[in-house]
This record gives C-alpha cells, sequence and structure tokens, in this order.
C-alpha cells in the first residue's frame, strides 16, 4: 500500500513537472513517506485512543510534542510498523497514565529535570537519513530545543489545571526519550549523524 502510494504520488507530480533531478525525487519520495507514515499512524492511534476513551488527551499530547519535536527533532523508526508500535505505546499510554494519575511535586520536578538535562545533552537529534550537517542551523535548533523545553517546565509547574499541565509533562518525556542515544541504541541506529558526514 505505501509504495503504490509513493509510486503514484512521484509518478503524478513529475507528470507535470518533468525537469526534478533524481536527487529532488529522492527527496520528495522521502517526505511522501513521512507524511504517508504520519496519516496512517494518526488513524490507527486515534482509533486505539477513542477505544480507551483518551482521544481528547491524546489530541493535547501530540499537539505539544509535534511542537517541540521540530526543532528537537529525533528518532525515527526505519520499519513502519516498529514506528507504528512505538508511536502508540507512548502516545497512547503517557496521555492514559497522566488521565488517571495525579503526579506529586517532587516526581513532576525529577521528570523535568530529566527533560531538560536530554534537551541540553542531546537536542537537536538528527537521524541517518536527515544529519543536521550545518552548524549554523544546528545551533539555532539547540537555542529553540532549550528555549521550549525552559517554556514547558514553566507550563508544567504555573498551569493550575493538573490534567493539561501532565499532558504537556507527556509531551516533553515523550519527546525526551525521542532524542535519548539509548532509544538510538535500543533499535540499532546511529546517533549524532552529523559527525559521520564532516569526518567523511
Amino acid at each position: 500500500m505505501k509504495q503504490a502510494f509513493l509510486n503514484y504520488s512521484i509518478k503524478w507530480i513529475t507528470k507535470y513537472n518533468p525537469n526534478y533531478s533524481e536527487e529532488q525525487i529522492e527527496q520528495l519520495q522521502y517526505g511522501l513517506e513521512g507524511l504517508y507514515l504520519t496519516i496512517t499512524k494518526l488513524i490507527v492511534i486515534s482509533i486505539l485512543s477513542l477505544i480507551l476513551g483518551i482521544f481528547k488527551e491524546m489530541i493535547i499530547v501530540l499537539l505539544f510534542f509535534n511542537i517541540i519535536r521540530y526543532p528537537a527533532f529525533g528518532f525515527h523508526a526505519d520499519r513502519s510498523i516498529t514506528c507504528l508500535l512505538f508511536s502508540a505505546t507512548l502516545f497512547l499510554a503517557l496521555p492514559y497514565i497522566m488521565l488517571h494519575m495525579t503526579l506529586t511535586f517532587p516526581i513532576k520536578v525529577f521528570l523535568t529535570g530529566l527533560c531538560l538535562i536530554a534537551f541540553a545533552l542531546w537536542a537537536p537529534a538528527d537521524t541517518p537519513k536527515r544529519p543536521l550537517t550545518n552548524t549554523r542551523k544546528r545551533k539555532i535548533r539547540k537555542f529553540a530545543s532549550i528555549s521550549f523545553a525552559i517554556i514547558y517546565t514553566i507550563a508544567i509547574f504555573t498551569i493550575k489545571n493538573t490534567v493539561i499541565s501532565q499532558l504537556i509533562l507527556a509531551a516533553f518525556l515523550i519527546e525526551g526519550i525521542m532524542i535519548c542515544p539509548i532509544t538510538y541504541k535500543i533499535f540499532h541506529q546511529p546517533f549524532n549523524n552529523y559527525k559521520k558526514c564532516i569526518s567523511s
């Protein structure tokens, strides 16, 4: 199904603009693949969240996650089934836990502290397919990542609505997991891919 979608889309795009280079077609295919996986993954996770009764909470977590993921990047599974299972586990389990459990202040401090350390050490975390070789862009994304991390931390401790506060924390934790080298190691993916590109 995925390959059929990619083939049809590339064929349709190149029909109206046959001057694309091979490199441009590869970039188009990468973007379309990401779009396909995102849509299909979102459909499955949405259905499961409706069954669990946490659809609204899942959407809130997804929103805050995507905001902070934009500058911080992070792990991408190389297989669609792995991506689906990993994402479903995080985006369903954490909102469910946050909805049914009230975290104490010390636990919130501990978890946000871990996230802040993770962002300071590892954001932005690139992937083998998209190494961040541009030093200036890496610095900008580092600054933006840490800025968002600080904003999220402030929000977690100042928002009076406990559920919203904990859902923001859930999004913060998910992205912290996504940029952690241990996650890359578990899934047998290299970390700091830009270093390999610069050295080569």
